[in-house]
């Protein structure tokens, strides 16, 4: 069986020379310069949902470096564990909707999830890409901050992980410091038994559970729902010194949105349409 370090070596080669400074291009200084913009005229941060950059595979890692390009504050990843216990990347409990393979993810080992392409409704473009393994995205994204000046950061959401190797894999890339860890309430508690400093983001669906939640978990932001929103709201959690992420997917990832966050005062939104955001709140005014 091929070890998790073969599939790390291979990954390595391929992507290391990718983010050299020699290798900086202006499409990536334009995405840095878009990111520090956003966070200068309205103090808004951007998640990339599942890494999307719409040009890419969902939680590969071709859309995890076109995205990096692109400029984004967080790259939101999906943490499974497999048959033999290593750490992918991947949305969906079973592989049907975004690979060529069927069944439960967690039935296969990580050799046998890399013989999968997860390059599912792309065509042959990207007929050859891999579900990644947990510690190549890691080291995918420390390579590219080493190289650059501005530091993209791991919003990670916990689907079926522990809590330990979760750690271990973030801390070995230095990525644990700064990463946001989604998950339910008592995982979140898991977590912070394991590392005390981890920056909590439990979910507030209701405003009534705010005062609760603060007091259990001591989160560093709230994963708040779009539809409860308010510049209100926004200012109460803010008093509590947490930090307000929301997501605008499917339906709500529109313009219209976009601008009335920077309203409320959010400090992140969550998006598939990283470029689209920049053209709105940037380009158009």
């Amino acid at each position: 069986m091929k070890s998790l370090s073969f599939f790390i070596a291979i990954s390595s080669i391929l992507y290391t020379s990718a983010f050299t400074p020699h290798n900086f291009t202006k499409k990536t200084q334009s995405g840095i310069d878009s990111s520090k913009a956003l966070k200068e005229k309205y103090h808004l941060s951007l998640s990339a949902h599942r890494g999307s950059s719409m040009i890419a595979p969902e939680n590969t890692l071709a859309t995890f470096r076109t995205v990096l390009e692109m400029g984004v504050d967080y790259i939101e990843i999906d943490v499974r564990t497999t048959k033999d216990n290593q750490l992918v990347i991947l949305h969906d409990g079973t592989l049907n909707r975004t690979t060529n393979g069927e069944g439960s993810m967690k039935n296969f080992t990580l050799t046998e999830l890399k013989q999968l392409s997860a390059g599912k409704g792309y065509g042959e473009t990207f007929k050859e890409e891999r579900i990644p393994a947990l510690q190549e995205t890691t080291q995918l994204i420390a390579q590219w901050n080493k190289a650059h000046k501005y530091q993209t950061n791991l919003y990670v959401d916990c689907k079926e992980v522990a809590p330990e190797p979760l750690v271990q894999a973030l801390k070995a890339d230095k990525l644990l410091k700064n990463a946001v860890f989604y998950g339910s309430d008592d995982f979140l508690l898991d977590l912070k038994k394991v590392y005390p400093k981890a920056r909590l983001m439990p979910s507030l669906n209701k405003p009534q559970e705010m005062a609760a939640k603060i007091a259990k978990l001591q989160p560093y932001a709230f994963d708040v729902r779009w539809t409860i929103l308010n510049a209100e709201l926004v200012a109460e959690i803010h008093k509590h010194k947490v930090k307000v992420f929301t997501d605008v997917l499917g339906v709500l990832d529109t313009t219209t949105n976009y601008k009335k966050a920077t309203t409320m005062g959010v400090d992140l939104i969550q998006t598939d349409y990283v470029r689209k955001v920049y053209q709105t709140l940037l380009e158009s005014n």
